[in-house]
């Protein structure tokens, strides 16, 4: 039986001079070599950093309804920019709806071939990798910024200029005439009254 392709193609806005037909020529002809009839080539000049591309979408539709056996990308960043966490969620999406995936520059990501659970669990534990990472990174941020005195979460409220904002009030005055007197803006002073 001769499986169905679908071709994805992505340029980015940054990609200067570039466009897809190139991308395509070679993707096309990769197709016939593995003995592939191409159904539908899906192409987007868009940033791969997001989800929302219209023939990103379009492809995940149609793997969804059946149309086609595997999806050919030039390169994985080219099918997807979002992190290994998302690109690995789209590509189980794929194998989900039955769907297997090729990479034409980089031949380790295959799952056509006998290694596919290999491939989804080694690109797994990079995402785990990269959440772990992400996370360390961010906590090491919080120490030094603590560190250089920077008071991390919601700031505090400062009790004496609530008193303030509170006894002014009380007079008659506007929030606008309490903004000004102390020098704060008037959703600051909104804010001050309503504390307890």
């Amino acid at each position: 039986m001769q499986h169905k392709a679908a071709i994805y193609a992505r340029v980015s806005t940054r990609d200067k001079g570039q466009d897809n037909e190139n991308q395509l020529h070679e993707l096309r002809a990769f197709a016939a070599r593995k003995g592939f009839t191409v159904y539908k080539e899906y192409t987007d000049h868009d940033s791969g950093g997001k989800a929302d591309r219209a023939q990103f979408k379009q492809l995940f539709l149609d793997a969804h309804q059946g149309r086609f056996d595997v999806v050919i990308f030039w390169a994985l960043d080219r099918f997807s920019r979002e992190g290994v966490g998302e690109t690995l969620n789209h590509l189980q999406k794929l194998s989900a709806s039955g769907v297997q995936f090729l990479s034409f520059t980089e031949q380790y990501l295959d799952s056509t071939g006998i290694f596919k659970d290999a491939i989804i669990g080694i690109l797994a534990a990079i995402a785990k990798q990269e959440k772990v990472r992400l996370g360390e990174r961010t906590k090491a941020g919080l120490v030094r910024a603590r560190a250089k005195g920077k008071v991390i979460g919601r700031p505090t409220v400062d009790a004496e200029k609530v008193a303030q904002v509170k006894r002014l009030k009380a007079t008659g005055i506007s929030d606008r005439a309490i903004a000004t007197a102390l020098g704060m803006s008037p959703s600051t002073v909104a804010k001050y009254l309503t504390v307890g």
